[in-house]
């Protein structure tokens, strides 16, 4: 049960793994922050074989001794909250350890091998790096995640500008004396919290998750797991469906925030999900997927997929196994990501387009985002095909959208 419940959590083996996985069984939303954020180290802790090569390599044990001794010593040595930081922080140094030994350690056929080639590469978590050998795409994705590690500190614990400042940042005046004391209170509450850890990497990646916890930014967490819980009636449509019966496999929503911190959903997001209505009268595709994370205004209580799916059902009278929701994306180009996700992971067929549906400002931008793809995901998460209306785009899933991406602690994967 216990192995069932975790391919559903890092998204492996399907939905046949995630429809089996016990919905008594509960996890913490930091499981569900780590095991997003983190794949390899996720990986790292739950494979037996893995995890005793890693603890009994003196090299490594050597880097976790002294990650462990410099935690300890900030508690007495460090008189401001960026040193405490930097305790925990992984360094280039670090880093180059880690991965000059993986490579050492790395053998054809031994358990470092079968974990790359039995469950990294076939979660398509690090797809940028597929036309590397194995030994190779071992060391990038743990300096990937070693990225994301301290990404996540110099964000949530140091105050640096994170992709989107205006929804992003940090909770705290990192200026002020009081925050000195939150994050020794921190340091101090992490050197209980990995005592008798043999992982060289668990006292950065605690600690990573115990800013994002503090920050209130559990995100990652929100609705899961989605298949036995929001999403789970359309889920269980999903293979009722005749596909031939329809031009479209999707009709893809990106929600819309409102400006103010009291209003669940703004106009245009009303207006979008009508649009969506209409085409899905239409007949032209059996789900309607609508995204958005809690974005906009910063700290908003409101997330809007769910309110989008609230509208649907409530005023517009759609029934519930119609609509998917996508509760993470921050931006529109991880709209389009995140639903190419779910079509994945959902088996929606992917040689099938679907079909994004929005205002005409929007679909604008999206005829032109490539490049701001590029720019921010390394890669287009999505193939354009014809624009049929001023509101409507059609759009194809592409494989590289199942990576993890690592400055994006609050939509990782």
């Amino acid at each position: 049960m216990k192995k069932l419940l975790l391919l559903a959590m890092l998204g492996l083996g399907g939905l046949s793994a995630s429809a089996q996985a016990p919905a008594t069984v509960k996890n913490t939303p930091t499981d569900y922050v780590k095991t997003k954020n983190y794949g390899l180290l996720t990986f790292f802790e739950q494979d037996a074989e893995v995890r005793a090569l890693l603890k009994n390599d003196p090299e490594l044990s050597q880097l976790l001794q002294k990650k462990l001794s410099a935690l300890n010593a900030s508690l007495t040595d460090c008189k401001d909250a960026s040193c405490l930081t930097a305790a925990v922080k992984l360094t280039d140094d670090d880093i180059k350890t880690v991965s000059e030994r993986l490579a050492a350690l790395y053998k054809a056929g031994n358990a470092l091998d079968k974990l790359v080639k039995l469950k990294l590469i076939p979660s398509g978590f690090y797809n940028l790096y597929k036309k590397l050998s194995p030994g190779q795409l071992l060391v990038k994705a743990w300096e990937q995640d070693a990225g994301s590690i301290n990404y996540t500190i110099g964000v949530y614990a140091e105050g640096k500008k994170p992709n989107y400042p205006q929804i992003d940042s940090i909770s705290y005046n990192v200026r002020s004396r009081a925050y000195y004391t939150l994050m020794y209170d921190a340091s101090a509450t992490l050197v209980g919290d990995i005592k008798g850890t043999k992982l060289f990497f668990e006292p950065a990646m605690q600690a990573a998750l115990l800013y994002l916890q503090i920050n209130e930014r559990q995100d990652p967490a929100n609705y899961e797991p989605m298949e036995l819980n929001a999403n789970k009636a359309a889920v269980a449509r999903v293979k009722t469906i005749k596909w031939a019966d329809y031009p479209y496999s999707n009709i893809l929503v990106p929600g819309a925030g409102p400006d103010n911190l009291t209003s669940p959903l703004s106009g245009e997001g009303m207006l979008r999900c009508r649009l969506a209505v209409q085409e899905y009268k239409a007949g032209k595709a059996p789900f309607i997927i609508v995204s958005g994370g809690k974005v906009h205004p910063y700290k908003t209580k409101y997330n809007e997929a769910e309110e989008m799916k609230v509208y649907l059902m409530k005023t517009l009278h759609m029934p519930e196994n119609v609509i998917i929701i996508e509760p993470h994306a921050r931006h529109t180009t991880t709209n389009m990501r995140n639903s190419a996700r779910l079509l994945y992971k959902y088996g929606i067929p992917a040689d099938k387009p679907g079909i994004v549906v929005t205002d005409k400002s929007q679909t604008d931008f999206i005829m032109t985002m490539d490049a701001r793809c590029q720019k921010e995901l390394n890669y287009v998460p999505y193939k354009l095909a014809k624009r049929n209306s001023e509101t409507e785009v059609e759009y194809y899933p592409v494989e590289e959208a199942k990576q993890i991406d690592p400055d994006e602690p609050l939509d990782p994967r």
